[in-house]
């Protein structure tokens, strides 16, 4: 694992976290909602950094 899915696994950690405390994701669906926000902030690194490296 590089170190951007390390960061992007942590901040989508924090986010599904906060969800739940919240009300807004609940343990059955889970990992449902975990992988579409880990993939969400994945792409959204590597867009970022690409465009920085331009």
């Amino acid at each position: 694992m590089d170190k951007l899915q390390k960061q992007a696994l942590q901040v989508a950690k924090e986010i599904v976290v906060k969800f739940i405390e919240v009300g807004r994701i609940s343990p059955t669906n889970f990992q449902e909602n975990f992988a579409k926000i880990y993939n969400h902030i994945l792409e959204t690194i590597t867009k970022s950094c690409e465009s920085k490296s331009e």
